[in-house]
């Protein structure tokens, strides 16, 4: 049994200072922009600042340098503070590993207590209740004791696997059905997991704040919506719009085989992979939903598995291409959105070709009328046989080709085809970008940038793919060869086009 909501959260939820351990990670790095729209006063502890320069909200918090492997700093960062938020985990291994988490954890305490901190709030594993569980789950585990046992209460929400771009788990989900439609899987596939949302999480990291009284110990947090591993990825196929995926079941008991296996198909690093197949040897499901006496459950509901991954899928594109598309996305999808300082192997794989040529005899004005006037009769500036051969066999498959042309030979508007492309967003002068609709086995865009370099004009002309599947991978591999050859061309003629147009020399009152 657990207090009444009414004694544990408090009525009239102040400003509270709040300390974020490890705010430089996946669900840190998301928790400290929704706690400075609730109002907290946030401060963040973190061993390397510098890290912390490209996220958007450094201005408006108070960064600490902490080294958590010897307290250095720890206690000055927690002075004041009235919550701490322990989000630190690593994925190291070794035969120490347990023994530094649980040191860690007993400096957290103690700066807790000693600083006059009101309550700590961490974020742990589901685990059955057992002892032989795995090594991250037995020491997630051990840390949420290590806290509950301080004289400072604490929170430890435990939490399966969590959806949302950049999530390591999500990522291997993600990277394995994308990679194999037959997947030979080993037996933890057949293991019961039940997901959850990482808006969801946030929602009851943030509300945590507010408890009141003296609650202290461990809450089962979780979508309700329990399925097997195997299940899980091939919904995500599903969902993502892949062809069918079949999982085969095979009789490889051993976590170390297994990791090295999701570490050769999957982009994520053998640091990472085995540690998280050693947490998939066992269920990862609630055992009941006491929380909901603590904090009550979202106002719009808890997101089943089917919308949370829609919602980690949103937009991850646009993200790709630069586009600000999610504006009005609300707080709903930034949680599950990618974030600048999220590791490499998060979301979908994406390819470029990314080239930058500096014209010191043109301005993006005169550059700009032969970009804008690209495709249709005016072609594509480079290698017209390849352009048209590719056109046809798009036509031939069922796509737009070529043959589609342009709605005015000069000039463009958001939504204009050009050729098998379409103006997804156009800035005059500076920007044009277009998306694809031939037929691939993947999304692809070409951007065209211009920018006044003061004596002269950078160029810069980028292709991007999104592959979906083995396919689209190899589509990529295929005509990668043929990019070097007509993209560097593309550059050099649409300059010569600009040129034999305005000769001579650059307009002026332009610098």
């Amino acid at each position: 049994m657990v207090p009444s909501q009414l004694e544990t959260i408090d009525p009239s939820p102040l400003p509270r200072t709040v300390l974020v351990l490890g705010a430089t990670g996946y669900i840190g790095g998301r928790l400290v922009p929704r706690l400075l729209q609730a109002g907290h006063h946030v401060r963040v502890a973190v061993r390397s600042p510098h890290k912390l320069e490209q996220v958007p909200w450094a201005d408006e918090v108070d960064i600490h340098r902490v080294d958590l492997d010897d307290g250095d700093g720890l206690l000055e960062a927690a002075t004041g503070a009235e919550v701490i938020h322990h989000l630190v985990h690593s994925m190291g291994s070794g035969r120490d590993f347990e023994d530094k988490e649980a040191a860690t954890a007993r400096r957290v305490a103690e700066a807790a207590e000693a600083a006059g901190v009101r309550r700590i709030v961490y974020l742990g594993g589901l685990h059955p209740d057992k002892t032989d569980l795995s090594m991250h789950m037995r020491s997630r585990a051990a840390v949420g004791r290590i806290l509950l046992d301080s004289p400072v209460p604490a929170v430890a929400f435990q939490a399966g696997i969590i959806i949302g771009s950049g999530s390591a788990s999500f990522e291997m989900v993600r990277h394995l059905a994308l990679t194999l439609r037959l997947m030979p899987a080993p037996r933890w596939v057949s293991n019961h997991v039940e997901p959850l949302a990482v808006r969801d999480v946030l929602y009851y990291l943030l509300k945590a704040v507010d408890i009141g009284g003296d609650v202290n110990r461990t809450f089962d947090i979780g979508s309700h919506d329990v399925l097997k591993y195997a299940e899980i990825m091939r919904r995500f196929a599903a969902i993502a719009g892949l062809k069918p995926r079949h999982v085969l079941t095979l009789p490889l008991p051993a976590p170390t085989l297994s990791g090295i296996w999701v570490g050769l198909v999957t982009p994520l690093p053998f640091a990472l992979t085995l540690p998280l197949v050693q947490s998939l040897q066992e269920d990862a499901v609630t055992k009941d939903r006491d929380v909901d006496e603590v904090i009550p459950p979202p106002p719009e509901g808890m997101l089943d598995f089917e919308q949370s991954v829609r919602l980690a899928l949103l937009r991850e594109a646009e993200g790709a291409v630069d586009t600000n598309w999610d504006a009005d996305a609300g707080g709903l999808a930034q949680a599950a959105k990618p974030l600048p300082n999220d590791p490499e192997w998060a979301g979908e794989r994406v390819f470029t070709d990314d080239r930058t040529l500096h014209f010191p005899d043109l301005t993006p004005e005169q550059l700009w009328p032969v970009i804008e006037g690209i495709g249709g009769k005016n072609g594509w500036y480079s290698w017209p046989l390849a352009w048209r051969v590719r056109g046809v066999w798009d036509k031939i498959v069922g796509g737009a080709g070529l043959n589609r042309g342009r709605r005015l030979p000069d000039r463009l508007r958001v939504g204009d085809p050009v050729d098998w492309w379409r103006v997804e967003e156009l800035d005059a002068e500076r920007r044009l970008l277009l998306r694809a609709e031939m037929r691939v086995s993947g999304r692809a865009w070409l951007e065209f940038t211009t920018t006044d370099a003061g004596h002269g004009c950078d160029f810069r002309q980028r292709a991007i793919f999104i592959p979906k599947g083995v396919r689209g991978r190899i589509y990529w591999a295929f005509v990668s060869p043929f990019h070097r050859l007509i993209f560097p061309a593309m550059a050099k003629n649409i300059a010569a086009a600009a040129k034999k147009s305005h000769p001579g020399r650059r307009q002026k009152g332009i610098r």
